[in-house]
């Protein structure tokens, strides 16, 4: 009785992951009928956004360049602080010929590296803090104050611990992607009902059953988030690593740019550090969709 007064009183946007709590204690079977039927209502809808989500994407920046390439014939924009996009294109195509790839892969192996450190540490952290208050009460005041150090201010520190090699740019790549995961998941693990965690209790869950079943999938879509905004941060990171006695990279073309007063290849850097964040960004997105299948998804109407 105690079990059924539970279950009939939880709110209703929970009850796709109660049924999973419940599937996976082998206590009811999640009908196969109800989930089909869902996504075959949702499919249509998200193949219509993401045909048109593209095109609408890509007029802003086309009609930025369009504008540069218009200021720069006209001679509006003076070239040698804005180069035209036209001339741009020609500095992409010729560092392609060189080494531009060769920089791309230490690059991306970078962040890479960074990124999944980060967030694997961010993530153990987070559910530490999350789930237990004495941790929080240790340890959040210490990432607290962290957190507000600027990245630049790290590079003196890590060059005299970890020298000048691959080491401390993985590390201060890793520190930027940290606190955005770390914070997200502890966010998320603090806003799980309560009525979740005593549907675990009334089943005989463990504490790893309980991660594992409820906490982490009901702090998904916050832990997504904090994904994306660390992965971006740790693009960002990326060029303040690269700093330290780079030779490859994309943060080293864009030093590079600035030292010898070619203003094409630093524009030319910016543009790929930006492609690349949008890329990977774009197949963590993916990754979330797929994942948080079972959220309803409100459409704002225009």
């Amino acid at each position: 009785m105690k079990e059924s007064h539970s279950l009939l009183s939880l709110d209703t946007r929970h009850a796709d992951l109660i049924d999973r709590v419940e599937q996976s204690a082998g206590t009811r079977p999640r009908p196969a009928a109800d989930k089909q039927v869902h996504a075959q209502a949702a499919a249509p809808e998200t193949a219509r956004t993401q045909a048109l989500r593209w095109p609408t994407g890509a007029l802003l920046p086309v009609a930025f360049l369009s504008l540069l390439e218009i200021g720069a014939a006209t001679g509006v924009i003076p070239s040698r602080l804005l180069p035209p996009p036209s001339e741009i294109a020609q500095t992409l195509y010729t560092l392609a010929t060189r080494d531009l790839f060769l920089h791309i892969g230490v690059s991306t192996a970078r962040v890479a590296a960074g990124f999944a450190t980060g967030s694997l540490l961010a993530i153990a952290f987070g559910l530490l803090v999350g789930m237990h208050r004495r941790a929080e009460a240790l340890l959040e005041p210490s990432f607290q104050a962290l957190r507000a150090i600027p990245s630049l201010a790290w590079i003196p520190l890590l060059l005299l611990w970890l020298g000048i090699d691959e080491t401390p740019k993985v590390v201060l790549i890793a520190i930027g992607a940290f606190f955005p995961v770390y914070l997200n998941l502890v966010a998320g693990i603090h806003n799980v009902d309560r009525k979740l965690i005593e549907v675990g209790k009334i089943h005989g869950l463990s504490s790893r059953q309980m991660i594992r079943r409820i906490l982490l999938p009901a702090a998904l879509p916050n832990l997504f988030t904090g994904l994306r905004t660390g992965l971006s941060l740790a693009w960002m990171f990326l060029v303040a690593a690269e700093l330290m006695a780079a030779t490859k990279g994309v943060g080293y073309l864009l030093s590079d740019g600035r030292e010898s007063s070619r203003p094409d290849i630093v524009v030319a850097a910016i543009l790929i550090l930006a492609t690349l964040g949008k890329l990977s960004d774009s197949a963590l997105k993916y990754v979330e969709a797929r994942k948080l299948a079972w959220r309803d998804v409100l459409e704002l109407i225009s």
